[in-house]
């Protein structure tokens, strides 16, 4: 995922859920969560006020009640276009 292309996704999560605000998570090696040691990831998580904060990052445990293929599709259909 390019720069460009990282930066569209808080733009897509907010037009497919409609959230209150977006928290947005960089994980840079091994020691900061990373499973592989000089990746780069980043986590986007919609958020509402009383949602229950970080609970969907933890244990498998989902605050959004839909399988994470129906979550992809949503995504996708709000990408920007190029």
């Amino acid at each position: 995922m390019t720069g460009v292309q990282t930066c569209a996704l808080p733009i897509s999560v907010k037009a497919a859920y409609r959230p209150g605000g977006i928290n947005v998570g960089i994980n840079l090696g091994k020691a900061a969560g990373g499973s592989v040691s000089e990746h780069l990831h980043v986590h986007v998580l919609p958020r509402w006020a009383g949602d229950g904060n970080f609970v969907t990052t933890i244990a498998e445990a989902r605050t959004l009640p839909e399988p994470l293929s129906e979550s992809a599709r949503k995504i996708r259909e709000a990408w920007p276009a190029d």
